[in-house]
C-alpha cells in the first residue's frame, strides 16, 4: 500500500505500568485505584443528557470537520508579524484558563465547553522547551530559542552555547552573539516593537535584543556584583538604550524603570525607590535626548501613554513601574496599563510603516503568579464533575482521609503546608479560594514553584502558519517567520522576490497567552494590519 494512502491516528494518553508478579485479583484492585468512578448525582447526569445527547456531539464533530476543510493554507508573504508569547503558559493552564472564562466570564451551563480565541486559531503545533545544557528550559534560553532561532545554556540570552552562564569573556566575543527575528525585521526595513507586562529588560523582552551571558545583569551593578566589568560586558539596560539593535526599537513598553537610573535619583513615583544604576548613567533621559528629534516621547503611566497621539509619535519609550507592571487586578489603581491598551498604542504606531512592523507581545507575570502559587492570577485537574468551579473544589471528593483538594493545585512552592503538625492533609474548607492572593498548598515547601520541562503550545494564523503543525524545537520558531516575512539569512518563501510595494498579510503566532488574545484580533482587524 502506497503512503499516500495510508491514514495513522495516534493518541497519546497517559500510561499507568502496573509491574509484574501480581495476582488478577490485585491487578483488578489496582486498577480500580488508578481509575476510581466518580459519583455523580443522577440529577447532574440528566442534565448533562438533555443539553449533550449523542446527536449533539455528532453535530459538533461534523461541524468542526467542516470548519478544518474549509481552512485554506496561506502561501503569501507576511507584511507583519505579531508575536505573542504566554509566559508560565503551560498546557494545564490553558485548559483552566478554557474552564474559567467559561464560567466566570460567558457563564456557560459548565465551563469547559467554552473556547478561548487562541484555540480557534487555524493551526496548532508543539514546542519542544529544554535548553542546551538542562532539560526544564528557563525564560532566559527560550528566548534565545524562540527569538534566534538556536537552542542556549541556561539563564544566557542572544549568545551561542559555548557561552556559560556568567562568562563575561564569552559574551564579549562577537561570535558568540546570535541575532534575533527582531534584528532581521529592522534590516529588512520594518517597524518593531517590544510590549511586556514585565521589566522591559526582563529575560523574554530581553531576547529581542540583548546578548547576555547572565539574565540577572539588568544594570551595571548586577555585572559588578559578580566580579565583572560593565564596560567589557554591558549590562541589558545599556543595550537597549545604546546599541543596536535596541536603540532602532520604535515601541518599548513595560516596566523597569530601576534598571535605567542610578541610585542617587528617586523614584519618580515611588519617592523612597531609587534607581540600580552605579555608573550615574540615567538611560531615560538619554534615550529621551536621543530620540527627541526623531519624534520621540517617554511616558511613566497609564494616564500619559492613553494622550499619546501615534500620528505625532514614531517612537515611544514607556517605563510603568520601578520594577514589573502590577497585575492586572492593581493596574488600574497604580496608573499602570492594560497589555491591550499597551498593544493597542504599539500597533497604531508601528503600523505606519509602509514595509510592515515586527511586534513581541509578552504576558509574562502568568509565570508569576505560578511562582507564588496565585492560581488566580495565573489560572492539575482531577477527577471533579463537569461544572466545578475551576478555583475550588470538587463536590464529592473520593480521597481516603475524607478530606477535599484544590481542583488547581501545585507539586511545589510557596504559601501553607499541606499537612498540619500532626502528619494530616490541610482542610481547604475554610480557604477563601477567590481572594486574587490565595496561595494553593503545594506538598512541597519551596520559596517559589519551579519550572515545568513540558512541550508548550503554539497557535498560528496567516501566511505560511501550516507549518507550525506538528511538534518541533523551540529553535525552529523564527526560522518559520523569517521564511513568511522574507527576514534573516535562513530559507525564505518564494513568493519574497515576488512582493509588490506595500502589501502583504500578517503573521500571528501565539505561544500561548489567554484573555488579552480576544482582544488582540479584533485590532488586527480593526487596524487592517
Amino acid at each position: 500500500m502506497g503512503n499516500n494512502k495510508l491514514l495513522t491516528v495516534w493518541l497519546i494518553f497517559a500510561i499507568s505500568c502496573s509491574g509484574h508478579g501480581h495476582s488478577a485479583e490485585e491487578e483488578e484492585e489496582r486498577d480500580r485505584r488508578m481509575h476510581p468512578i466518580p459519583k455523580f448525582s443522577e440529577l447532574q447526569n440528566e442534565k448533562l443528557n438533555a443539553i449533550e445527547d449523542t446527536n449533539f456531539w455528532i453535530s459538533d464533530a461534523q461541524e468542526k470537520l467542516k470548519k478544518k476543510l474549509d481552512v485554506p493554507r496561506v502561501n503569501g508573504v507576511a507584511k507583519n508579524v505579531i508575536f505573542y508569547l504566554g509566559d508560565g503558559m503551560s498546557i494545564s493552564t490553558v485548559t483552566a484558563a478554557r474552564i474559567f472564562k467559561g464560567q466566570v466570564l460567558d457563564h456557560l451551563q459548565f465551563g469547559e465547553e467554552a473556547e478561548l480565541y487562541m484555540e480557534s486559531l487555524p493551526f496548532t503545533g508543539f514546542s519542544k522547551t529544554f535548553c542546551a545544557n538542562s532539560q526544564v528550559a528557563d525564560s532566559a534560553c527560550s528566548a534565545t530559542a524562540y527569538l534566534c532561532g538556536i537552542k542556549a545554556n541556561d539563564a544566557t540570552i542572544g549568545v551561542t552555547s559555548k557561552v556559560l552562564r556568567g562568562s563575561c569573556a564569552g559574551q564579549a566575543d562577537p561570535t558568540n552573539q546570535v541575532s534575533s527575528v527582531l534584528s532581521w525585521a529592522q534590516a529588512a526595513g520594518k517597524s518593531t516593537g517590544i510590549v511586556t507586562t514585565t521589566r522591559v529588560t526582563h529575560a523574554s523582552p530581553a531576547g529581542t535584543y540583548s546578548h547576555i551571558a547572565d539574565r540577572d545583569w539588568e544594570n551595571d551593578g548586577k555585572v559588578k556584583a559578580d566580579g565583572e566589568n560593565p564596560k567589557i560586558c554591558e549590562d541589558i539596560a545599556t543595550q537597549l538604550i545604546k546599541r543596536e539593535p535596541g536603540i532602532k526599537i520604535n515601541v518599548i513598553l513595560g516596566g523597569g524603570r530601576q534598571q535605567f537610573t542610578p541610585k542617587s535619583e528617586k523614584d519618580a513615583e515611588f519617592p523612597t525607590l531609587s534607581g540600580y544604576r552605579e555608573d550615574g548613567v540615567n538611560l531615560i533621559d538619554e534615550w529621551i535626548s536621543m530620540k527627541n528629534s526623531s519624534r520621540g516621547r517617554y511616558v511613566s503611566g497609564r494616564d500619559q501613554l492613553l494622550t499619546v497621539d501615534p500620528a505625532e509619535t514614531d517612537y515611544l519609550l514607556g517605563l510603568f513601574d520601578p520594577s514589573h507592571v502590577s497585575y492586572y487586578d492593581q493596574q488600574l489603581a497604580n496608573n499602570d496599563p492594560t497589555l491591550e491598551e499597551m498593544t493597542e498604542a504599539a500597533i497604531k504606531i508601528l503600523g505606519k510603516n509602509p514595509n510592515g512592523f515586527f511586534l513581541f507581545v509578552e504576558g509574562g507575570r502568568i509565570d508569576h503568579a505560578h511562582h507564588d502559587n496565585f492560581a488566580h492570577r495565573a489560572m492539575t485537574i482531577r477527577y471533579p464533575p463537569r461544572g466545578t468551579e475551576i478555583l475550588g473544589f470538587p463536590p464529592l471528593f473520593l480521597t481516603t482521609d475524607l478530606r477535599p483538594y484544590n481542583t488547581l493545585f501545585y507539586a511545589n512552592g510557596p504559601g501553607p503546608s499541606m499537612y498540619n503538625d500532626q502528619g494530616r492533609r490541610r482542610n481547604i474548607l475554610m480557604d477563601h479560594f477567590y481572594n486574587r492572593t490565595y496561595q494553593v498548598p503545594s506538598p512541597v515547601p519551596l520559596e517559589s514553584e519551579t519550572h515545568g520541562g513540558d512541550d508548550v503550545l503554539i497557535f498560528a494564523k496567516g501566511p505560511y502558519a501550516h507549518l507550525y503543525v506538528g511538534t518541533h524545537q523551540q529553535s525552529y520558531i523564527p526560522h518559520v517567520i523569517g521564511f513568511s516575512a522574507c527576514l534573516g539569512d535562513g530559507a525564505k518563501s518564494p513568493l519574497c522576490k515576488d512582493v509588490p510595494d506595500n502589501n502583504g498579510a500578517t503573521l500571528v503566532v501565539s505561544g500561548c497567552i489567554v484573555g488579552v488574545m480576544l482582544f488582540f484580533t479584533r485590532l488586527a482587524v480593526k487596524y487592517s494590519i
